[in-house]
């Protein structure tokens, strides 16, 4: 399972790449491996603002819907439109061209709830058995 260094982590299995003030948010190695094959992504619409582990859109697989939950608070300011449309890019590429949606953050100190790589991977490990 792959958890790059340098994002940041939820207990809901999103990530997010911080940027200045925008983040990019999308899910986990290990959540499209659970999931299996997307095949439909429900993302909101830009302009939403969201707020922390609110639910924002739905990832719907050949074996499950899962819920996406908002590791942070703030404003949609883009959403993918490639995986959307290519969601077989949310399993081959997670962490790049699989990502969802960009927000500009409005509570940047919500970042310290989040966990690092080792946290996640140690996190997901246990979550898995």
């Amino acid at each position: 399972m792959a958890t790059p260094e340098g994002l940041l982590y939820s207990k809901t299995h999103e990530w997010v790449r911080v940027v200045d003030d925008v983040a990019e948010i999308g899910i986990t190695d290990h959540a499209q491996a659970e999931l299996g094959d997307v095949v439909y992504l429900d993302l909101p619409e830009v302009g939403r603002a969201l707020a922390y582990d609110e639910i924002f859109g739905a990832v719907e697989s050949v074996k499950a819907v899962s819920d996406l939950y908002s590791p942070l608070s703030g404003e949609v300011i883009e959403v993918n439109a490639e995986a959307t449309s290519a969601t077989d890019l949310v399993n081959s590429d997670p962490y790049g061209q699989g990502w969802m949606v960009r927000l500009k953050m409005t509570q940047p100190d919500e970042l310290q709830q989040l966990l690092d790589a080792e946290q996640y991977g140690a996190f997901a490990a246990e979550s898995a058995h």
